[in-house]
């Protein structure tokens, strides 16, 4: 099962899911409301008795995508990552768990949200099989994620 996790303040109808949905048709793309811990309770409940995950996070759904492939490692093959914001302060906790599923993250050099030079050493201390690109972008990734190579990113 492939899930888009969109950020805070975007939803199901915003232009990552929707070019999403577009390329790969059978791509969830739920909308998430409230607090972290609903957003999870939320994303739990979708993806319960669910194997095969491939989870895809932006902003803050990067930061959902995190923390549940770390409480559900088993069930999770693949994770993209989209300027996560894994400076977010509830994440604080989490920061000594470490991940070892195949993860891809595409941060902004020029992204003021989730700065990259605070995130990717953050990324790099919990995904033990971390890729990474920086690209010349900001935190919207506007410029970058039509561009990137989904069928390779998304192939778990």
């Amino acid at each position: 099962m492939k899930i888009f996790l969109h950020g805070l303040e975007s939803s199901s109808k915003g232009a990552k899911a929707t070019f999403l949905r577009g390329l790969c048709p059978d791509m969830a793309t739920p909308d998430f409301q409230g607090s972290l811990a609903e957003r999870l309770a939320a994303l739990n409940a979708i993806l319960a008795g669910q194997k095969n995950i491939v989870l895809i996070g932006s902003s803050f759904g990067g930061l959902m995508a995190t923390i549940f492939a770390m409480e559900k490692a088993d069930a999770v093959d693949r994770i993209v990552l989209l300027a996560p914001a894994l400076n977010f302060p509830e994440f604080a906790c989490y920061t000594i768990r470490r991940v070892d599923i195949p993860t891809w993250m595409i941060i902004g050099s020029d992204d003021s949200v989730t700065p990259a030079e605070i995130i990717v050493p953050v990324a790099r201390m919990i995904f033990t099989n971390l890729h990474h690109a920086e690209v010349a972008d900001d935190h919207m990734l506007a410029k970058t994620f039509r561009k990137l190579d989904w069928k390779r990113l998304l192939a778990a």
